[in-house]
């Protein structure tokens, strides 16, 4: 048993004489799905794999200096978020002749691309083996951007979609991040035995205590207030309202503190609303736009208590970059968070509608030098168990694995075609194909221009998130 475990220490061999395509939903923006992924092309090409990454476009992608993308899907903005683009319905085998023919798909939190790829996979005769990594709630986003009872339908939907996608026997590993996602694949079909547990690694090296800055804290809080910091993007899904709320009656309470919000939105109609969400709290509240990098470790570290609010997280990237920066965690307990802050021991979980227990946990830890220590210690200590080189290990061998079993059943099943047989089957491949894409056209029509209106009349007319605080926790 020990042989073994350390044999999967190392980064499976077989993996480099095969060709792998790894499509993913967002690659650049600065958000966890496109961090979480970017570290596993990186470590995929550092071991000499043959890949090729498919992502979607968005506006900010020609900035970058190393584009990790190999080919970009054009697509439309959406409108509340324009770093998240909706691909358009393109042709799965014209990216293959733009890039080559996978022994291995790799979809990362399929969504507008990662969906179109799972529905021509489905008319193949033949389709490479594809593993998926279920990364963001799409049904949870529905609930808070669609009024009712289009929420219920979209989520309906969304659920028999996955459900049936998810299902194809090309499909070999469904990674998971929590529990509660876990539960949701479960409601929607999805075969339990292909899920596969996968969390998220840290880089302990850049988020560490270390990168405290005294002259930073001065400039936060020049009366020696305790920093609370919030890292996340600045979007309707994120609890503004919840936070808002909380900071507001920490404020009544005279607690002695600043309050750190690190993010932003590309569109600045968004990112003014959720900014007067803090009208009457604008001396407590310090609002730095997005950090990467060194500055975001810098202001992590140079916190004291790190605010979670967002309860449609699966996972919760920043909640364990605040924990290797030796941060103890409020959190509301729904999704990601739940499974990763130990209560009494790296922070606390409240109960995701209840501000009142939220607001009195912030105070009894900004009052308790001791017990803020211990969580920091802790925090930091559990955060250390997490690295990115373990997280993409695991995935590389669950390839791995993929291809051996391909390579098994394909020895025991060989057969040669008839000619004019073989014709009639790419004939009829090829049909299913054109009906797929056209199938993709529809959608297009009856679900994404509807997604897009009424994401321009969001940003721009409704109330701002006026279901997030009434939302009650999701079962899935």
């Amino acid at each position: 048993m020990a042989s073994s475990t350390s044999h999967r220490d190392e980064f499976p061999s077989s993996l480099r004489d095969r060709r792998i395509l790894l499509t993913t939903e967002s690659l650049g923006p600065v958000n966890g799905v496109s961090r979480t992924t970017l570290s596993l092309v990186e470590y995929l090409r550092r071991n000499g794999v043959d890949l090729v990454v498919v992502a979607p476009h968005y506006p900010g992608c020609r900035h970058q200096a190393q584009d990790a993308a190999d080919l970009r899907i054009p697509g439309y903005p959406l409108p509340y978020n324009p770093d998240l683009t909706v691909v358009y319905p393109f042709r799965l085998d014209r990216i293959y002749k733009q890039t080559f023919q996978p022994d291995l798909i790799y979809v990362a939190s399929p969504a507008s691309l990662g969906f179109q790829v799972l529905l021509q996979i489905r008319q193949l005769r033949n389709p490479p083996t594809v593993l998926l990594n279920f990364q963001t709630d799409l049904s949870a986003y529905s609930e808070i951007i669609f009024p009712a009872p289009l929420d219920k339908f979209a989520v309906w939907l969304l659920a028999t979609v996955q459900g049936w996608l998810f299902r194809h026997p090309a499909v070999h590993t469904i990674f998971y991040p929590c529990s509660a996602v876990l539960d949701y694949l479960k409601s929607a079909g999805t075969p339990v035995d292909r899920t596969w547990r996968l969390g998220r690694g840290v880089d302990t090296s850049l988020f560490d205590p270390g990168r405290r800055d005294q002259a930073y804290r001065r400039e936060i809080a020049p009366n020696e207030e305790i920093i609370l910091i919030c890292v996340c993007r600045l979007a309707p899904e994120k609890g503004f309202e919840f936070l808002a709320e909380a900071t507001i009656r920490l404020v009544e309470q005279k607690l002695p503190f600043k309050l750190l919000i690190v993010g932003g939105n590309r569109n600045l109609a968004v990112e003014n609303r959720i900014h007067r969400l803090f009208d009457a709290v604008r001396d407590h509240v310090v609002f730095t736009g997005f950090l990467t990098g060194p500055a975001l470790a810098r202001a992590y570290a140079s916190g004291d208590i790190f605010l979670h609010c967002s309860i449609t997280e699966t996972f919760g990237l920043v909640v364990l970059e605040a924990m290797a920066s030796g941060l103890p965690v409020i959190a509301r307990d729904q999704g990601g968070p739940s499974d990763i802050v130990r209560p009494q021991e790296t922070g606390y979980l409240v109960p995701s509608g209840d501000v009142d227990r939220f607001v009195a946990r912030v105070r009894q830890i900004s009052m308790d030098h001791q017990l803020r220590s211990t969580l920091a210690t802790s925090a930091r200590r559990y955060a250390e168990d997490t690295t990115w080189e373990k997280i993409n290990n695991r995935v590389a061998w669950q390839m791995a694995d993929a291809f051996e079993q391909r390579s098994a059943e394909e020895s025991g099943t060989r057969s040669t075609e008839p000619v004019v047989a073989s014709f009639i089957l790419l004939f009829l491949e090829t049909l299913r194909l054109i009906l797929a894409v056209g199938l993709l056209y529809f959608m297009w029509l009856i679900a994404v221009v509807p997604l897009v209106i009424h994401g321009r009349q969001w940003v721009y007319n409704i109330p701002l998130l006026g279901k997030c605080i009434r939302l009650r926790p999701r079962s899935g």
